[in-house]
């Protein structure tokens, strides 16, 4: 009996076997758009902190004996929870356009990862990559 629901469990733990490259049916699109934000969001999360590490390293040159504007990384962090606000409810109403459809997760998916992949560019420029 234990077997069988070991078995069952690590069956069901499997990713499913989906050409994303040639995706047939909305199921499939929507777990490949699924899939593609998941990847975006990594590499956001992976630049992220590449990103954070140079700002706090440049906010220690600053004298603050004068200069009394936010640190870098203070702003960082401002700019990265305003982004998310808009990213968020950006692809919320993108994917209205197939509201209460099948096709809704996939548009929602697809904006996440466009949109993720603008951001983490512009992560990379703000600690001098590009």
């Amino acid at each position: 009996m234990i077997a069988a629901m070991l078995f069952a469990l690590a069956v069901a733990a499997q990713e499913p076997e989906i050409d994303c490259e040639n995706p047939q049916y909305q199921v499939e699109m929507n777990y490949c758009a699924g899939r593609d934000y998941d990847a975006a969001d990594a590499e956001l999360n992976a630049q992220w902190k590449l990103t954070v590490a140079a700002l706090k390293a440049r906010d220690k040159d600053i004298d603050r004996s004068y200069d009394t504007q936010p640190t870098h990384y203070d702003t960082l962090i401002a700019s990265q929870r305003a982004w998310l606000t808009y990213r968020d409810q950006h692809c919320l109403s993108e994917s209205f356009a197939a509201r209460g459809g099948s096709m809704a997760p996939m548009l929602h998916s697809g904006c996440m990862a466009r949109l993720t992949k603008e951001r983490t560019a512009e992560l990379e420029e703000l600690a001098g990559e590009n």
